[in-house]
């Protein structure tokens, strides 16, 4: 039988076929293989005298990290505009590990409640000059919840950002239960005061929703200085029309992307940032 693991707790592996949950260990040659299943697996299983066991892990479109995740497919990435404030190099930050795991991404902004109609608009020219999705709610109240269910349908869905955003209290309001554990700001630190530590994919809208925050770690050592500027969606416009092939649109000539930059039609904030982090790739090259 052909399923999906939606839990794995203590070396046992729930996996959900059509309406059914069976509780199933992994063959041991998947041990030898150094391949380890991940919720969110597509995997065969079989039944033996009741008990279920995954001989097959079919092959995985993406793979996360933290949390450890398969076939991840969209991702929230959520924001507050205020409490704690919105950072564009944060927000960039988040957006680049997405588009590195190939994930489609819909912007989040929450807690509208509390900015202005200013604020708001800002958030709202930014997003928009840079290529994105944004979806503004009110994780407390419900407002513009109905907007996100309708992403969920055929996909695999983590919620990401930093912590004290309302992450888990979106998540709740999606689910229509308090999944997960919910707290109040430290006003000391500005930092949510809990995390999730466990993950499991929740069936809902036609989709499956994992309950646990994604990119616990905005690690990006593994992102390669010449595969950078693949995770600028803006940049592809103009990519094909710079003098050198191979141009990391930053000090080589007759650059197109940083033409676009002069003329205001690609935002100066997204490359700077882009800069920012490819010189901290060459100096991390530099000092190994």
């Amino acid at each position: 039988m052909d399923g999906i693991i939606i839990k794995g707790i203590g070396g046992f592996y729930y996996v959900k076929v059509l309406d059914k949950v069976f509780e199933c260990k992994a063959r041991g040659k998947f041990r030898h293989n150094d391949l380890s299943p991940l919720v969110g697996d597509r995997v065969k299983i079989d039944l033996e005298n009741n008990k279920g066991f995954i001989t097959h892990i079919y092959k995985r479109t993406s793979m996360l990290i933290r949390p450890s995740i398969a076939n991840v497919t969209k991702a929230f990435v959520v924001f507050s505009i205020k409490n704690p404030d919105f950072n564009t190099d944060l927000l960039n930050k988040f957006l680049l590990l997405c588009e590195a795991n190939n994930l489609e991404v819909v912007i989040c902004f929450n807690k509208i409640d509390l900015a202005s109609k200013n604020e708001i608009e800002n958030c709202v020219s930014f997003v928009k000059s840079i290529g994105y999705e944004s979806i503004f709610v009110n994780g407390k109240t419900g407002e513009g919840i109905d907007k996100l269910k309708k992403h969920l349908f055929n996909n695999i869905t983590v919620f990401s950002g930093p912590s004290g955003v309302g992450k888990s209290t979106i998540l709740n309001n999606i689910i229509g239960t308090n999944k997960m554990e919910t707290g109040e700001i430290s006003e000391r630190l500005k930092r949510g005061k809990h995390t999730t530590r466990h993950s499991e994919l929740i069936e809902i809208e036609g989709g499956y929703l994992a309950d646990s925050p994604g990119f616990s770690s905005l690690n990006i050592d593994f992102i390669k200085k010449e595969e950078l500027k693949n995770f600028f969606r803006e940049f592809d416009n103009y990519s094909d029309l710079c003098r050198f092939n191979g141009c990391n649109h930053n000090k080589e000539p007759n650059c197109a992307v940083k033409a676009a930059v002069e003329k205001g039609e690609i935002n100066k904030i997204r490359y700077d940032f882009y800069i920012k982090t490819l010189e901290e790739i060459s100096n991390r090259r530099e000092w190994k």
